[in-house]
């Protein structure tokens, strides 16, 4: 049976900032690719005699996926060795950009494009998970999720404006061009500066041959469940990128989504019973793991839709073009770095969390209703544009730290890249799915607008508003989540021991229902004292 990964070895202080570069640099690349690409989309379809049905697949191959294998890629970085997985992430992912740039046919693109997803799946699956380990001290960890949230937060904007002035200034094949000297750089940097933790090499020291020969494979790992979880990540994703196709009640939305929904549950069925199970559901126990994956959902089914839906709405109402459009958003992705990098670590630390996302994702919705009220007509940017802007940078840099700290702060050295998988795909799929709703809703409301003789502005204004409301109706009830489902446990005489934001497990004195409804074996992150409390008999386990 293969061992699940040790904690590596304390990083010296003075290489914990080079290795969160390396780390972040890799997940910039991949958060920049997923979105960069949208601005070349009318050179691509022009260039490669794409269809406009086909054009879609651009994006939807790495979708597909990138969401498909996140699960799988953290489960496999906690069996073999997280540093291994990202860097054979990244090297599969730059050679995949080469052919992206050199690609001179549209299913040669396509196909590049899906194994760009792939490898960027193994990149951000265990990313997070390293993250971490580099930081086991709460102080330390909130700045490193700062920015490691900045660089997911702000990539998209960064994308947008960075494929505007590559498309414009040479040509779309420059957009996966850049991604060469980054990700050979980021994968040699990896390999120096990030630490060893392949299994095998704990068992290596304690001269256990047979022990060191079982840790870092994967005998025994659940193949099976492997294949089904995979299969039915990407059909549940294939069916929500399809509806703007065929629509959400066409036969083949609904058979591929019953299928993926089959697929998954045969999945959850196989974890309860095989002997190394891929997703152990026993990390679902942890009210923290579970309540943050909701949250983070509705989140960014909410909150992805603004690059989206502005985008579209500066564009088709308001005529900008993609460079200006770039520019136009560029102020959310200053404000973000400003909150994630500056503000959030030390709001955490002094008021917890939980106090610091709650009032983000009401301001998150906040800004979503002001973008209901932007006009058909000519829109100020100053006026109408700007200040929402500045409300998004606000919210998102303050709300994605906070959700990135409450959902890692239970993970173990042994399930770090399963839950920072679990994480990643939650992301992925709610932000698949609500794209795809606020899509629908805005197309059809546009549609019948435009029958009742609207004008065309009037019309997509129309369907862009309703889109901003469902968004901001989305960001509400992640709101009520995250108050109902991240209500920490209430220590003995002492305040709530996981509303400290700093990822604190309860100590030895918490109440025994408390005790019981946590992890099995929970590690506090005091600084101070390092201690496991000592589980009831009940709980204990081997």
């Amino acid at each position: 049976m293969p061992l699940p990964a040790p904690a590596p070895a304390p990083t010296p202080l003075r290489s914990r900032g080079a290795a969160l570069g390396v780390l972040s640099a890799g997940t910039l690349m991949i958060i920049l690719d997923g979105t960069i690409v949208t601005v070349a989309l009318p050179s691509i379809q022009h260039d490669l005699h794409f269809s406009q049905s086909a054009l879609a697949w651009v994006v939807n191959a790495y979708l597909i996926a990138f969401a498909g294998l996140l699960l799988l890629s953290g489960r496999l970085g906690d069996l073999v060795g997280r540093r291994r997985i990202l860097v054979g992430g990244l090297t599969v992912f730059t050679a995949a950009s080469l052919a992206c740039g050199l690609a001179d046919s549209a299913g040669l693109l396509i196909t590049a494009r899906f194994v760009q997803g792939a490898a960027g799946a193994m990149v951000s699956a265990v990313s997070l998970g390293m993250v971490i380990a580099l930081y086991p001290d709460p102080r330390g960890r909130g700045r490193a999720m700062g920015v490691y949230s900045f660089v997911q937060s702000a990539g998209g904007t960064i994308g947008l404006l960075a494929g505007g002035i590559l498309t414009q200034a040479v040509n779309w094949h420059w957009i996966f061009f850049v991604n060469l000297p980054i990700g050979a750089a980021a994968a040699a940097l990896s390999l120096r500066l990030l630490p060893d933790d392949r299994p095998g090499k704990v068992a290596a020291a304690t001269a256990d041959r047979r022990e060191a020969r079982a840790a870092g494979s994967l005998r025994g790992a659940d193949a099976s469940g492997a294949l089904l979880v995979t299969a039915a990540l990407m059909l549940g994703v294939y069916a929500i990128v399809g509806t703007a196709d065929h629509g959400w009640t066409s036969g083949s939305t609904l058979g591929f989504t019953l299928l993926a929904l089959a697929l998954l549950a045969g999945f959850l069925v196989r974890q309860t019973k095989a002997a190394q199970p891929l997703m152990p559901l026993r990390i679902f126990r942890s009210r923290r793991v579970t309540g943050a994956n909701i949250v983070q959902a509705l989140m960014v089914a909410g909150g992805f839709g603004f690059q989206f839906t502005v985008s579209l709405y500066l564009q088709k109402v308001q005529g900008y073009d993609p460079l200006e459009i770039g520019l136009a958003l560029l102020p959310t992705g200053i404000v973000i770095g400003v909150m994630s990098l500056v503000l959030s670590a030390r709001l955490g630390a002094r008021f917890g969390e939980r106090a610091v996302l709650l009032p983000s994702l009401l301001l998150f919705a906040g800004g979503f209703l002001l973008l209901a009220r932007v006009p058909a007509g000519h829109a100020s940017y100053v006026v109408d544009i700007l200040p929402v802007t500045v409300v998004f940078g606000v919210a998102f840099g303050l709300a994605m730290p906070a959700i990135m700290t409450l959902g890692m702060a239970d993970a173990t050295p042994a399930d770090s890249g399963l839950i920072s998988g679990v994480f990643n795909t939650a992301q992925q799929v709610g932000a698949a799915l609500g794209l795809a709703v606020l899509a629908a809703l805005s197309a059809a409301r546009t549609d019948r607008l435009l029958s009742r003789g609207h004008s065309q502005p009037d019309a997509l204004t129309g369907g862009y508003h309703l889109a901003f409301l469902v968004a901001a109706g989305l960001l509400a009830l992640a709101a009520l989540a995250a108050a109902v489902l991240l209500r920490a446990p209430v220590r003995a005489g002492g305040p709530a021991a996981g509303d400290a934001g700093t990822g604190a497990a309860p100590g030895p004195g918490e109440s025994a229902d408390a005790a019981a409804g946590e992890a099995e074996e929970v590690v506090s992150s005091s600084p101070e004292t390092h201690r496991v409390p000592e589980p009831r008999d009940r709980t204990a386990r081997a």
